[in-house]
């Protein structure tokens, strides 16, 4: 955690060719969202809802909020109201800890890694990462093999556009492909 948030404090000096003349003006981290969309597992078993909710939860440090459905579709047997997924957002130390875990330990763990692609940051400077397999992540034990669900990370900061994004989020530490 030390060790990102020492490298943002960094930004000014080494993302100088964007003109920042001080640190507030310089790109940082706003928040994390972390969610994953259960869909009707949600309806038909509902130990697997907590199964999902309790690793989510090891993951992140923090309890998952539920997400219910917004409209009625007859094609997914889904309606309005239904639970359908997951989401859990960060902010300050527990961000900070989170992206340090991801950066250093998830995304070397990604089976066949071999960056992440720089299409996945948009034009307001946000980026969003999916992830296949939760297990990755140290706290996920390597014996329940059987319920593996995947997950999307959105990762918000104050980059005005893509370019900047990218500066910042190869000052940080994120692999891009090359």
């Amino acid at each position: 955690m030390k060790i990102l948030k020492e490298k943002e404090s960094n930004t000014v000096k080494a993302l100088s060719e964007f003109g920042y003349k001080n640190s507030v003006s310089a790109p940082r981290l706003t928040k994390v969202s972390i969610s994953v969309g259960t869909g009707s597992m949600m309806k038909k078993d509902r130990e697997k809802n907590d199964l999902v909710a309790d690793r989510l939860a090891k993951i992140t440090g923090q309890k998952p909020a539920l997400r219910a459905a917004k409209k009625s579709v007859a094609g997914f047997k889904s309606r309005q109201g239904d639970p359908v997924g997951l989401v859990v957002t960060l902010r300050g130390a527990r961000m900070y800890h989170f992206m340090d875990k991801l950066i250093n330990i998830a995304l070397p763990r990604t089976k066949d890694f071999r960056g992440i692609d720089p299409k996945s940051v948009d034009s307001i400077g946000n980026m969003t990462i999916g992830i296949k397999e939760h297990t990755i992540f140290p706290e996920t034990s390597d014996e329940d093999l059987r319920d593996v669900f995947g997950l999307a990370i959105t990762i918000g900061t104050t980059a005005k556009n893509k370019k900047e994004a990218l500066a910042y989020f190869t000052h940080i530490g994120i692999p891009f492909k090359k």
